[in-house]
């Protein structure tokens, strides 16, 4: 039993508050701070700033216009929609790394500069995607001035102005969705009441034939291949 007494070495990490001896070593601290306070707020930024909402929005409704409950499982749908994210988001994404966050960890850029450089792409792509009547909307309400150039545009006042115009989208797209299997739930519905059979769900006559319907026209492939055309 003499392995049990032998003593191995664990890496131990400390967090406290000490004085600062250089103006280096305040730098470096307010820094941590910074990139802590950006990871704690990582979520938001991939859920607010991204695709991923009209993604994740449009993947629920097909779901609900299945009238499948639990079936793909909330696990399937966020993955797919996070690798769809990644997907659109890649030359974003990639933009942010080569502008930014390699010269930054090269020392050829400070924090400062490295964030202004790689919100850049981000914006960019929020601008192509937002609707200039939301945009204007928040403008006016917080009494800015009208912006002359993309570059005007506080990002403060951007990111809201685009969430909205994403729900809108996503809604759009769910409600051309649902058209069809809303026709299938009235026609069975129908059928069924013609028949007499009024204390039969209509929705267990349904659920096959949509079912059989999303299959037969590739309902996946049509629905992620519109989603991604959707994004200028």
């Amino acid at each position: 039993m003499g392995f049990l007494q032998t003593n191995i070495p664990f890496p131990t990490v400390d967090i406290g508050l000490g004085v600062a001896e250089n103006p280096g070593d305040v730098a470096v601290s307010l820094q941590i701070l910074l990139l802590l306070t950006i990871l704690s707020l990582a979520p938001a930024i991939l859920t607010l700033m991204t695709s991923f909402t009209r993604t994740v929005i449009v993947l629920s409704l097909i779901r609900n216009a299945l009238g499948t409950n639990q079936v793909p499982p909330n696990q399937v749908l966020i993955g797919l929609a996070l690798f769809l994210t990644a997907f659109i988001m890649a030359p974003s994404f990639g933009a942010v790394y080569t502008n930014a966050l390699a010269p930054y960890f090269a020392g050829e850029l400070a924090l400062e500069e490295a964030w202004e450089v790689g919100l850049e792409p981000i914006r960019d792509f929020m601008i192509r995607n937002t609707r200039e009547k939301d945009l204007e909307m928040f403008i006016t309400i917080r009494g800015e001035a009208r912006p002359e150039t993309p570059s005007d545009i506080n990002t403060l006042t951007l990111i809201p102005a685009f969430v909205i115009s994403e729900l809108k989208t996503a809604f759009q797209l769910g409600f051309v969705v649902f058209i069809p299997f809303l026709v299938i739930d009235m026609v069975v519905a129908s059928t069924l009441m013609g028949m007499g059979m009024m204390m039969l769900p209509p929705v267990m006559i349904s659920l096959p034939f949509k079912i059989l319907l999303f299959i037969l026209v590739d309902g996946w492939h049509l629905i992620v291949r519109s989603l991604l055309l959707s994004f200028s």
